[in-house]
Protein backbone atom coordinates (compact mmCIF):
# COMPACT_ATOMS: atom_id res chain seq x y z
CA UNK A 1 0.00 0.00 0.00
CA UNK A 2 1.40 3.39 -0.84
CA UNK A 3 1.98 5.85 2.00
CA UNK A 4 0.13 9.12 1.58
CA UNK A 5 1.99 11.10 4.28
CA UNK A 6 4.11 14.04 3.00
CA UNK A 7 7.75 14.32 3.86
CA UNK A 8 7.27 17.68 5.66
CA UNK A 9 4.92 16.19 8.15
CA UNK A 10 7.22 13.29 8.89
CA UNK A 11 8.93 13.89 12.24
CA UNK A 12 11.15 10.85 12.20
CA UNK A 13 13.84 12.77 10.38
CA UNK A 14 13.91 15.43 13.13
CA UNK A 15 13.88 13.01 16.05
CA UNK A 16 17.63 13.23 16.62
CA UNK A 17 17.54 16.99 16.53
CA UNK A 18 14.83 17.19 19.20
CA UNK A 19 16.69 14.74 21.41
CA UNK A 20 19.88 16.77 21.30
CA UNK A 21 18.01 20.01 21.99
CA UNK A 22 16.28 18.49 25.05
CA UNK A 23 19.51 17.07 26.37
CA UNK A 24 21.20 20.43 25.99
CA UNK A 25 18.37 22.11 27.90
CA UNK A 26 18.58 19.64 30.76
CA UNK A 27 22.33 20.12 31.06
CA UNK A 28 21.89 23.86 31.07
CA UNK A 29 19.36 23.62 33.92
CA UNK A 30 21.74 21.40 35.89
CA UNK A 31 24.60 23.86 35.48
CA UNK A 32 22.39 26.73 36.56
CA UNK A 33 21.26 24.75 39.58
CA UNK A 34 24.86 23.94 40.71
CA UNK A 35 26.02 27.49 40.19
CA UNK A 36 23.10 29.04 42.05
CA UNK A 37 24.33 30.76 45.19
CA UNK A 38 22.17 31.62 48.25
CA UNK A 39 22.63 34.70 50.35
CA UNK A 40 22.41 34.60 54.13
CA UNK A 41 19.20 36.01 55.27
CA UNK A 42 19.41 37.62 58.66
CA UNK A 43 16.26 37.84 60.62
CA UNK A 44 15.47 41.09 62.18
CA UNK A 45 15.90 41.41 65.92
CA UNK A 46 12.70 41.26 67.82
CA UNK A 47 14.22 43.48 70.43
CA UNK A 48 16.47 42.87 73.40
CA UNK A 49 15.11 42.10 76.75
CA UNK A 50 16.34 44.69 79.14
CA UNK A 51 16.82 43.87 82.77
CA UNK A 52 13.52 44.63 84.38
CA UNK A 53 13.53 45.15 88.12
CA UNK A 54 10.43 43.58 89.53
CA UNK A 55 9.53 45.06 92.85
CA UNK A 56 8.48 42.46 95.39
CA UNK A 57 5.20 43.15 96.99
CA UNK A 58 5.58 43.30 100.74
CA UNK A 59 2.64 41.64 102.42
CA UNK A 60 2.01 43.16 105.83
CA UNK A 61 1.91 40.70 108.72
CA UNK A 62 -1.42 40.81 110.44
CA UNK A 63 -1.82 39.60 113.99
CA UNK A 64 -5.02 38.96 115.85
CA UNK A 65 -5.95 41.76 118.10
CA UNK A 66 -5.20 40.91 121.71
CA UNK A 67 -8.15 41.31 124.00
CA UNK A 68 -6.98 43.19 127.04
CA UNK A 69 -8.63 42.25 130.33
CA UNK A 70 -10.80 44.93 131.80
CA UNK A 71 -8.97 47.15 134.24
CA UNK A 72 -9.54 46.37 137.91
CA UNK A 73 -12.14 48.47 139.61
CA UNK A 74 -10.75 51.45 141.44
CA UNK A 75 -10.35 50.99 145.18
CA UNK A 76 -13.16 52.37 147.27
CA UNK A 77 -12.51 55.87 148.45
CA UNK A 78 -11.09 56.04 151.91
CA UNK A 79 -13.15 58.34 154.04
CA UNK A 80 -11.04 61.22 155.06
CA UNK A 81 -10.96 61.97 158.72
CA UNK A 82 -11.59 65.44 159.87
CA UNK A 83 -8.50 67.05 161.23
CA UNK A 84 -8.44 70.26 163.11
CA UNK A 85 -5.71 72.45 161.79
CA UNK A 86 -4.15 74.44 164.57
CA UNK A 87 -2.11 77.49 163.93
CA UNK A 88 1.46 77.49 165.17
CA UNK A 89 0.87 80.42 167.48
CA UNK A 90 -2.10 78.81 169.28
CA UNK A 91 -1.42 77.55 172.78
CA UNK A 92 -2.52 73.96 173.47
CA UNK A 93 -4.10 73.44 176.85
CA UNK A 94 -3.89 69.65 176.80
CA UNK A 95 -0.72 68.57 178.52
CA UNK A 96 0.37 65.08 179.33
CA UNK A 97 0.91 64.73 183.05
CA UNK A 98 3.24 61.92 184.06
CA UNK A 99 3.10 60.83 187.66
CA UNK A 100 6.23 60.12 189.53
CA UNK A 101 6.57 56.33 189.34
CA UNK A 102 10.02 56.06 190.77
CA UNK A 103 10.02 53.64 193.66
CA UNK A 104 11.09 54.73 197.09
CA UNK A 105 11.75 52.85 200.31
CA UNK A 106 8.44 53.95 201.80
CA UNK A 107 6.40 53.19 198.67
CA UNK A 108 3.47 50.86 199.29
CA UNK A 109 1.60 49.10 196.51
CA UNK A 110 -1.98 47.98 197.07
CA UNK A 111 -2.58 44.50 195.62
CA UNK A 112 -6.00 44.10 197.14
CA UNK A 113 -7.81 44.83 193.87
CA UNK A 114 -5.83 42.30 191.86
CA UNK A 115 -7.78 39.10 191.24
CA UNK A 116 -5.87 35.98 190.24
CA UNK A 117 -8.06 33.49 188.38
CA UNK A 118 -7.22 29.88 189.02
CA UNK A 119 -7.13 27.49 186.12
CA UNK A 120 -10.39 25.58 186.22
CA UNK A 121 -9.01 22.71 184.16
CA UNK A 122 -7.10 20.35 186.34
CA UNK A 123 -4.21 18.60 184.76
CA UNK A 124 -4.63 14.90 184.22
CA UNK A 125 -2.62 12.63 186.40
CA UNK A 126 0.57 11.37 184.83
CA UNK A 127 0.34 8.04 183.04
CA UNK A 128 3.42 5.86 183.39
CA UNK A 129 4.65 2.99 181.27
CA UNK A 130 7.24 1.60 183.66
CA UNK A 131 7.07 2.10 187.40
CA UNK A 132 8.87 0.70 190.41
CA UNK A 133 6.02 -1.70 191.21
CA UNK A 134 4.13 -2.71 188.06
CA UNK A 135 0.39 -3.49 188.28
CA UNK A 136 -0.41 -7.11 188.98
CA UNK A 137 -3.35 -9.25 187.88
CA UNK A 138 -4.38 -11.84 190.48
CA UNK A 139 -0.81 -12.49 191.46
CA UNK A 140 0.24 -13.74 188.02
CA UNK A 141 0.98 -10.52 186.14
CA UNK A 142 0.35 -10.22 182.42
CA UNK A 143 0.49 -13.97 181.85
CA UNK A 144 -2.43 -14.48 184.24
CA UNK A 145 -4.31 -11.73 182.43
CA UNK A 146 -3.63 -13.46 179.09
CA UNK A 147 -5.12 -16.72 180.39
CA UNK A 148 -8.15 -14.85 181.69
CA UNK A 149 -8.70 -13.24 178.28
CA UNK A 150 -8.47 -16.59 176.46
CA UNK A 151 -11.05 -18.11 178.80
CA UNK A 152 -13.48 -15.18 178.37
CA UNK A 153 -12.91 -14.40 174.68
CA UNK A 154 -15.81 -15.10 172.32
CA UNK A 155 -14.86 -15.57 168.70
CA UNK A 156 -17.25 -13.49 166.54
CA UNK A 157 -19.45 -15.70 164.38
CA UNK A 158 -19.13 -13.53 161.27
CA UNK A 159 -15.34 -13.57 161.52
CA UNK A 160 -15.30 -17.35 162.00
CA UNK A 161 -17.57 -17.90 159.00
CA UNK A 162 -15.29 -15.78 156.80
CA UNK A 163 -12.08 -17.32 158.14
CA UNK A 164 -10.80 -14.01 159.61
CA UNK A 165 -8.10 -14.29 162.24
CA UNK A 166 -5.17 -12.25 163.52
CA UNK A 167 -3.80 -10.28 166.46
CA UNK A 168 -5.44 -7.07 167.73
CA UNK A 169 -3.16 -4.74 169.70
CA UNK A 170 -5.06 -2.90 172.44
CA UNK A 171 -3.94 -0.07 174.72
CA UNK A 172 -5.52 0.30 178.16
CA UNK A 173 -4.74 1.98 181.48
CA UNK A 174 -4.75 0.43 184.93
CA UNK A 175 -5.84 3.26 187.20
CA UNK A 176 -4.60 4.02 190.69
CA UNK A 177 -7.61 2.16 192.11
CA UNK A 178 -6.93 -0.95 189.97
CA UNK A 179 -9.76 -0.47 187.46
CA UNK A 180 -9.20 -0.70 183.71
CA UNK A 181 -10.11 2.26 181.47
CA UNK A 182 -9.30 4.04 178.18
CA UNK A 183 -9.37 0.82 176.14
CA UNK A 184 -8.27 1.72 172.56
CA UNK A 185 -7.42 -0.39 169.51
CA UNK A 186 -3.94 0.54 168.31
CA UNK A 187 -3.68 -2.02 165.49
CA UNK A 188 -6.83 -3.75 164.34
CA UNK A 189 -7.64 -6.72 162.10
CA UNK A 190 -11.39 -6.66 161.53
CA UNK A 191 -14.23 -4.66 163.03
CA UNK A 192 -15.77 -7.69 164.70
CA UNK A 193 -12.43 -8.86 166.15
CA UNK A 194 -11.52 -5.33 167.28
CA UNK A 195 -14.85 -4.90 169.08
CA UNK A 196 -14.51 -8.24 170.86
CA UNK A 197 -10.97 -7.39 172.04
CA UNK A 198 -12.17 -4.06 173.47
CA UNK A 199 -15.14 -5.77 175.16
CA UNK A 200 -13.17 -8.49 176.89
CA UNK A 201 -10.46 -6.13 178.21
CA UNK A 202 -13.03 -3.55 179.37
CA UNK A 203 -14.69 -6.30 181.45
CA UNK A 204 -11.43 -7.10 183.25
CA UNK A 205 -11.57 -7.57 187.03
CA UNK A 206 -9.65 -5.03 189.14
CA UNK A 207 -5.87 -5.18 189.20
CA UNK A 208 -3.42 -4.48 191.94
CA UNK A 209 -2.39 -0.91 190.99
CA UNK A 210 1.17 0.01 190.22
CA UNK A 211 3.18 2.20 192.57
CA UNK A 212 5.83 4.85 192.06
CA UNK A 213 7.68 5.93 195.20
CA UNK A 214 5.07 4.14 197.27
CA UNK A 215 2.15 6.03 195.70
CA UNK A 216 -0.47 4.35 193.46
CA UNK A 217 -0.22 5.68 189.89
CA UNK A 218 -1.80 5.08 186.50
CA UNK A 219 0.07 2.70 184.20
CA UNK A 220 -0.53 2.16 180.49
CA UNK A 221 -0.29 -1.25 178.79
CA UNK A 222 -0.11 -2.35 175.15
CA UNK A 223 -1.58 -5.85 175.08
CA UNK A 224 -1.99 -8.21 172.10
CA UNK A 225 -5.22 -10.18 171.81
CA UNK A 226 -4.81 -13.12 169.44
CA UNK A 227 -7.71 -14.60 167.47
CA UNK A 228 -6.92 -17.98 165.91
CA UNK A 229 -9.28 -20.49 164.32
CA UNK A 230 -8.81 -24.11 165.32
Amino acid sequence: METKKSKKADLESKKALFFQAGLAAVLALLLIAFEWTTREVTTGSLGELADVVIEEEIIPVTRPEEIQPPPPPPPPPVPSEAFDIVEDDVDIDDELLIDDVEGRADTRIDFSNIIIQADEEEEDEDVFIIVEDMPDFRGGGQEAFRRWIMSNLKYPTIAAENGIQGTVTVRFIVNADGTVSDVTVMRGVDRSLDSEAVRVISSSPPWTPGRQRGKPVRVAFHFPVRFQLE
